[in-house]
């Protein structure tokens, strides 16, 4: 690792992703300080405290000299903070644009150009395209929520300012030490464990999936190969969990027997999402997911027989 790469700011770092990643990054010799506000009053980074190359700054960071002090010596900025979702967008639409758009523009108005940006985008900008074709990077963008629209027009004003990769991230699942069950493949898991049925709405609607863990790992990915995948946007998924809802549901009762669906020819999903993603621009830079759907679920099993309180979610 180059020194001049040593140091990374994971702002949110104690949210579902931050979690994971703050630990993976420490453990790979990064010095590593972390700015969140700790809105869930979680204490999922306590494991990280026994690290001499551990810092925390507990801060908002819409806040311009909170942000000031954080982002000072850092050679890498993850900016992670973010209401995530569309049902906690519409919660609070003024703190989704504070902290998924104009925290955006503070950081960048703040860093120098020289530091480094790797910014966590969503596919859910793909929107409702049809479920069947393949989301290139190049795919026209159609968000059709507030939560997707920020966090593409916080990619756009990220590319423009340059010195950044922009990850569009899939549908994440996984257990973390900040969980999260208001995740469409924890949901349907926890169901089957705890409800053992769910009621399906438009189950051929489609999405695809990528494991928390492999998140954190391509994260890394994009520090030590930065220089060569730099201003340019990356899908980022499992190329085998481009799967439809009701697939999602098969695939999880191979493991859970009696776990049973029904699909509902009445009502509506509110989440309109449909469409999968190619990973193929990722894939030729080197990075493979390590953690397939079916560990995923395997582990999830684990995590719901020990979770039986549906607290650990956004909403």
């Amino acid at each position: 690792m180059t020194k001049q790469m040593n140091n990374v700011l994971i702002v949110g770092g104690a949210g579902y992703i931050g979690s994971i990643l703050t630990k993976k990054l420490l453990d790979e010799g990064f010095h590593v300080t972390v700015l969140d506000n700790f809105r869930f009053q979680q204490n999922s980074l306590l494991d990280c405290c026994s690290y001499e190359n551990f810092a925390v700054i507990r801060g908002d960071c819409r806040d311009k000299d909170t942000v000031t002090k954080a982002i000072r010596g850092k050679d890498v900025i993850i900016p992670l903070a973010a209401l995530v979702g569309a049902p906690l967008c519409d919660t609070d639409q003024t703190a989704a644009l504070t902290t998924n758009l104009e925290a955006i523009r503070l950081l960048l108005s703040l860093r120098n150009s020289d530091q480094k940006i790797i910014f966590p985008s969503t596919a859910s900008g793909y929107g409702a395209v049809q479920g069947n074709m393949l989301c290139t990077e190049e795919t026209p963008i159609s968000p059709i929520s507030l939560y997707a629209r920020t966090k593409i027009e916080a990619e756009k004003i990220i590319m423009q300012a340059g010195n950044a990769i922009i990850f569009r991230l899939t549908t994440v699942f996984g257990a973390s030490p900040r969980m999260r069950i208001d995740l469409l493949v924890n949901d349907f898991v926890y169901r089957a464990v705890h409800d053992r049925s769910v009621i399906l709405f438009e189950g051929d609607f489609k999405r695809d999936f990528i494991h928390v863990r492999d998140i954190a790992r391509v994260f890394l990915h994009g520090i030590k190969n930065f220089d060569g995948m730099k201003n340019q946007i990356y899908n980022v998924g499992l190329n085998e969990a481009n799967l439809s809802k009701k697939e999602l549901c098969e695939r999880i009762q191979k493991h859970i027997p009696e776990f049973t669906y029904v699909e509902s020819k009445i009502g509506k999903d509110p989440d309109k999402r449909n469409y999968i993603v190619s990973t193929e621009k990722l894939d030729k830079t080197g990075f493979v997911p390590k953690y397939s759907l079916d560990f995923g679920i395997r582990e999830l099993i684990k995590t719901f027989t020990i979770l039986g309180d549906k607290k650990y979610s956004n909403v």
